[in-house]
């Protein structure tokens, strides 16, 4: 007898999901060093600003008390630099964080070695910050404060920091009766000498 070749049904085979193997175009982000340069001589401007203040101010107007439940010049100069110690200790251990000064006794010479110090560990702080290191990756304003990605906003706050209390100081110095010249407004807006006593002649590049 011939043999009957019975048609087995036509039985879908489940298809295979083929892995992909191809590794993700994941976009790195480019390392901004530009901003990080930029950042260390925008500080070092602005603590030339209180150095100017310093240097131009009335030695009278130093420990002048003002009216009221106010700071003395003297000690707005010194919580600037012991916040700026706390900033570099908080956020950048790492870092030698320099020593405080005491609002008491502090005298303008050492407020002005004091802002100078703690100006340079800041400018470091900022530089592995926005640089694209590896160590430096959140902004502790304070230990209730909540912590910030290390960007440009810690940079703003910063400098807002410092301005604010520079126009306190302009203020109570006038209040008190010692006006800082006007040159020395002319002074504090003239970033192309402020960049060149910081040692960067060509400013912003």
């Amino acid at each position: 007898m011939r043999a009957v070749n019975k048609r087995q049904p036509n039985k879908r085979q489940p298809k295979t999901r083929q892995l992909n193997t191809r590794k993700p175009n994941i976009h790195k982000p480019r390392v901004n060093t530009q901003l990080g340069q930029a950042a260390v001589r925008i500080f070092a401007a602005n603590d030339r600003m209180n150095q100017v203040l310093i240097e131009r101010l009335d030695p009278a107007a130093w420990r002048a008390k003002p009216p009221g439940k106010v700071r003395t010049i003297a000690a707005i100069f010194t919580h600037m630099h012991n916040v700026r110690c706390k900033w570099v200790r908080l956020t950048a251990p790492h870092l030698k964080a320099p020593r405080q000064l005491n609002r008491t006794h502090c005298t303008p010479k050492q407020a002005r070695a004091g802002l100078a110090e703690s100006a340079a560990r800041c400018a470091e702080m900022l530089a592995e910050a926005l640089g694209g290191g590896s160590r430096v990756t959140t902004f502790l304003r304070d230990g209730w404060a909540r912590p910030w990605p290390a960007g440009p906003e810690m940079l703003c706050y910063m400098l807002a920091h410092e301005a604010h209390h520079r126009g306190q100081v302009c203020m109570l110095a006038h209040q008190l009766g010692f006006p800082l010249p006007g040159q020395v407004t002319s002074e504090l807006w003239n970033w192309e000498k402020l960049w060149k006593q910081c040692r960067a002649p060509r400013g912003p590049s």
